[in-house]
């Protein structure tokens, strides 16, 4: 017999992992989000909506929450008729990007009230959430993993076990801080570019298919070059905020990382200039108009 699953967290990402995780025949309890659009059609594909957590965690055996960061995970949590206010067992998968120090303390606090709190933080992006193709970074023990890992095959196409509890979120950091930094070194080298007059459809020519190129880089340029808004759906402000999670970790592991702070600082000056919102590619305009230049032009006539 599966899990009773409830889910909480019904934005870009979690209103696909929910639908696949219903479509699959998982028992499927949600959770209103900002937004009650994803939340309606599962409930019409069979899910039930809990009016609180609490209800959500009475009507489950495993919760996965699928939302911003620590302190939405802790307000799900602890707040008024959170999850812990069911005072039952439960098993928590946290596919949030969370902050690892705080992940493995949760974990501590939860395992004393006879409760599993394990990370499955997630790479790619709403349309493999969709299809059910993420990428899966999962800390945890072996016997979690193994309780977890078909669940997270409903929406998962790789699983990759990184470690013990707050390994997951680590391993996530540091891929959004590979990304993040590919998102900053390309705004500022477009910015140099179209300082001295090349276009980004001359970088394009140079760059797609040479070994700089990337699906990162592709996904980046959908919108540098055709405007799509929608071709990296995750905002400046979140950014931010996995980057701001990376310096406590650096810190408090006293590494050096001069380059994670160029990086966060980048996106904190786009977030301070009110640009949180906008999606990550949108940067380069930020950049390009903090130097004075455009980056939409007109492409230049061919030879």
């Amino acid at each position: 017999m599966k899990d009773r699953i409830g889910f909480i967290g019904l934005g870009n990402m979690g209103s696909g992992m929910a639908a696949n995780l219903l479509a699959k025949g998982w028992p499927l309890t949600v959770f209103a989000h900002r937004s009650r659009e994803a939340l309606e059609r599962l409930v019409k594909g069979g899910a039930t909506e809990a009016a609180t957590p609490r209800d959500l965690a009475l009507a489950s055996d495993v919760v996965i929450l699928c939302v911003t960061g620590s302190p939405q995970v802790e307000q799900v949590l602890k707040g008024a008729d959170g999850l812990l206010a069911a005072a039952k067992a439960l098993f928590i998968i946290d596919c949030s990007t969370s902050n690892p120090a705080i992940t493995a303390q949760l974990a501590t606090e939860l395992a004393a009230q006879g409760s599993i709190l394990i990370d499955a933080p997630l790479a790619r992006t709403p349309k493999e959430a969709a299809e059910g193709a993420l990428d899966v970074m999962l800390g945890g023990s072996a016997e979690t993993v193994a309780r977890a890992r078909p669940i997270l095959e409903a929406f998962a196409a790789r699983i990759i076990h990184t470690g013990p509890t707050g390994s997951g979120h680590t391993m996530k950091l540091l891929n959004n801080f590979l990304s993040m930094g590919y998102a900053t070194i390309y705004s500022e080298a477009l910015a140099l570019g179209a300082k001295a007059g090349l276009t980004p459809q001359v970088f394009d020519s140079v760059i797609r298919g040479s070994r700089m190129d990337c699906g990162f880089y592709q996904a980046f340029f959908e919108f540098v070059l055709n405007r799509n808004e929608n071709a990296q759906r995750f905002a400046i402000v979140n950014a931010l905020k996995d980057m701001s999670y990376l310096a406590s970790f650096a810190q408090s592991a006293s590494i050096a990382n001069p380059i994670g702070a160029a990086v966060r600082n980048c996106f904190a000056t786009a977030v301070a200039t009110g640009h949180g919102e906008e999606f990550v590619p949108a940067l380069s305009d930020v950049v390009a108009g903090l130097n004075g230049v455009s980056l939409t032009g007109p492409a230049p006539s061919a030879d």
